[in-house]
């Protein structure tokens, strides 16, 4: 039982009072539920009173409390007033603030100043709570360490939670603690001496053992005699469930909040697998041996300011292997690059390719490929020795496990031969993710737009010519366009269109740009079945975009001629004037599927099946031809947006002036003559047509406007 006094001159009439205070402030929070307020006004009001003198059991309140605090989250309002509640005298007993204690789930990151209450709170006085919820509440500092907004708050406390190692009940939490945030100033002699002899009374105490292993981390030159040599306490997490609840809060406060309210994770730290409980690689930690008062190393650094500052006097570790796992690392190694350091990782890892293809590792193979992942994307490189790995581990792969990750390190790939890549490493990958199914084969498209959007990348930055990208990027675009082909026939579909038109803004930007074109001069255009074939698709946003990439292209053409040294070869621009002049002929010419004009193909329908559409047309005496069938007027993707204009102007001038008659539709130049002689909307053909590419624009479909206006002559001209 714990019931602390009321001290300090407050009757229990001033206490009711002052908790009814701090209900009413706390009901202001209005994103705490109701359930929640209620609960905790009534907690608050009964630990004000002793138990007789309650009207009602108090326990099922607060296990309903403890509850809502495990189901919802604590908002730093609430939390507030519980820490008030644990670390102050009251008459609850010692189950019910235990079990409160263990359902503190912040749904925010925690504020110093509860640290400084609960640290406060801790050791011997009358004041003080139990000995068991000091416990508890320490053992809840450790769990929370990692959200606290400012760590600050628990290195200026340092002094404090280190004397508490003379309390046996507190203890193994407070060496927890101590270790989490232990800092190369905190090593003094005075605070070794004092764990070597209290490790000595107590007979090696595992805790105490294990602190001093972290102080040896950061001194390794200092003698603790057998000491370490002892069982030492990992320092794992105290309880993993409570941590994972912990995350499901925290995330799903985040999404209500449509902000991150916790702390993110703070890259400017070195990482320490010891104190997490996870199984790590055998990949070392950064130590920095030989340090002396005067030297800064990565384990002091704990801000980016702090980073910044002292960046050209940090210390180098002892072991340069660990910039495969350590974030900090990896900074440090970027902006102060070491050969020496990728020399060591590519050794490590050419050795764990031997065993993991000789079978003897029991390293997963989604954790390498992960570790991997992190270093290629934060040093954006891509070693040779990473490709050998992949080359290697590629035999033994199942194509399935870690299939995300090869993929991502590989779209770091550098840029280079283009058909030794492919027949080296892109190859056998694409045999073993291959499955005959459109969702591996997307995959696979997916990664080739994102490694040519990085080699682009490349070449922007480049400040000479690449030798070996024209080759390349057009080899790359020449290997896609065949999978880009199979994939329209195994799967034509919204979804492939889109990511098949991803890939090709990506070679369209290689083929418009001034500086790209002087890497990149013999880009390969889309072919021209497949152009034809999402043009056609049932999508007016696919024959749009469709449009974007061919406009692109024009540009990057016309482009082209007027660079110095840049030339297209013909096939390139025959092929691409076919599809232009097509596309051309359907949208405004009114002359689809015709191929009497010069580059015209026809769609590449057969002429047999054009006299046969033509002649089923004439049948149908509609009086329109079949060439006009496809028009913004009478297109199955546009008509609709077509007559819609159509009938906003002529709503337009009804309300203003009226109109006798309405265009029925859909509209050609011979019924807008016939429709403004009888009273109708008086329109000219070709005001009309720009209007509906306007129209087109305002509702996201610019592609076709754009063709048309860089093509078309009278449009260029007004444009």
């Amino acid at each position: 039982m714990s019931r602390f006094l009321n001290l300090g001159g407050e009757g229990p009439e001033e206490a009711q009072g002052y908790a009814s205070g701090r209900a009413q402030a706390r009901s202001l929070s209005l994103e705490t539920s109701p359930e929640m307020q209620a609960s905790l006004s009534s907690v608050l009001q009964a630990s004000i009173l002793p138990a007789k003198q309650r009207g009602a059991d108090i326990r099922p309140t607060v296990d309903q409390l403890a509850s809502l605090a495990y189901d919802q989250g604590l908002l730093p309002a609430d939390l507030n007033e519980l820490i008030d509640l644990v670390t102050t005298p009251n008459f609850l007993n010692q189950a019910s603030l235990v079990n409160l204690i263990r359902n503190l789930y912040p749904a925010t990151s925690v504020s110093g100043d509860l640290i400084i209450k609960v640290i406060g709170c801790l050791g011997h006085g009358k004041l003080k709570p139990s000995l068991t919820t000091q416990a508890a509440l320490l053992k809840w500092l450790v769990m929370i360490q990692n959200v606290v907004e400012n760590q600050n708050y628990f290195l200026r406390a340092y002094p404090v939670l280190f004397n508490l190692l003379d309390t046996a009940a507190l203890r193994t939490h407070a060496c927890h603690l101590l270790a989490l945030i232990t800092r190369r100033r905190h090593v003094r002699p005075h605070r070794i001496q004092a764990l070597l002899l209290l490790s000595r009374h107590t007979g090696n105490d595992p805790a105490l053992t294990g602190l001093l292993r972290v102080y040896k981390d950061y001194y390794p030159e200092i003698v603790v005699g057998d000491a370490t040599r002892g069982k030492a306490s990992a320092f794992n997490h105290p309880d993993s469930q409570w941590r994972e609840r912990l995350d499901e809060i925290q995330r799903a406060h985040a999404q209500r909040r449509a902000s991150r309210s916790e702390k993110p994770l703070d890259a400017f730290r070195i990482a320490r697998n010891r104190l997490n409980g996870a199984k790590a690689l055998p990949i070392p930690e950064v130590h920095t041996s030989h340090a002396t008062e005067n030297s800064i190393t990565l384990e002091e650094i704990e801000t980016v300011d702090g980073f910044v500052k002292n960046l050209e006097k940090i210390e180098l570790p002892n072991q340069l292997i660990a910039i495969l796992s350590d974030p900090l690392l990896q900074k440090l190694l970027l902006l102060r690059p070491q050969a020496q350091a990728h020399l060591r990782a590519c050794n490590w890892l050419n050795s764990y390719t031997q065993d993991l293809v000789a079978g003897h590792s029991d390293i997963r193979l989604v954790d390498i490929l992960n570790t991997l992942k992190n270093y290629v994307v934060a040093t954006k490189a891509l070693p040779p020795i990473f490709l050998a790995f992949l080359r290697e581990m590629v035999n033994i792969w199942d194509g399935v496990e870690g299939r995300e990750l090869v993929l991502e390190i590989l779209t770091y790939t550098p840029l280079a031969d283009f058909q030794e890549l492919l027949v080296n490493i892109f190859q056998p990958i694409e045999r073993r993710i291959l499955g005959g199914t459109s969702h591996s084969q997307l995959q696979i498209l997916r990664f080739f737009t994102s490694l040519l959007r990085r080699w682009i990348v490349h070449c922007l930055s480049a400040e000479e010519r690449l030798p070996r990208a024209p080759e390349s990027a057009a080899h790359l675009v020449a290997h896609v366009n065949n999978l880009c082909l199979a994939l329209i026939q195994t799967s034509n579909n919204l979804e492939t269109h889109g990511k098949v038109l991803d890939f090709y803004y990506q070679t369209a930007s290689l083929a418009s740009n001034a500086f790209l074109l002087t890497h990149t001069q013999a880009t390969a255009v889309p072919p021209a079945t497949l152009i034809y074939n999402m043009f056609f698709s049932a999508s007016p946003l696919t024959a749009s975009r469709v449009c974007s990439v061919v406009a692109k292209y024009k540009e990057g053409f016309q482009l082209a001629m007027s660079v110095a040294n840049i030339n297209h070869t013909p096939k390139h621009i025959t092929e691409f004037n076919s599809f232009l002049m097509d596309i051309c002929n359907c949208l405004w010419r009114q002359r689809a599927l015709s191929d009497e004009d010069a580059n015209a193909k026809g769609c590449l329908v057969p002429r047999s099946l054009v006299e046969d559409l033509s002649s089923y047309v004439a049948s149908l005496s509609i009086g329109s031809p079949l060439g006009s069938l496809f028009s913004l007027s009478y297109s199955p993707h546009f008509s609709l947006f077509a007559i819609s204009l159509l009938r906003e102007l002529e709503e337009e001038v009804e309300e203003q002036e009226g109109l006798n008659i309405k265009h029925a539709g859909p509209v050609t130049r011979a019924s807008l003559s016939v429709l403004g002689n009888r009273g109708g909307i008086n329109l000219s053909w070709d005001g009309y047509r720009r209007g509906v590419l306007g129209y087109l624009v305002s509702h996201d479909m610019s592609g076709v406007e754009h063709l048309l206006s860089i093509t078309i002559g009278t449009l260029r001209q007004s444009r």
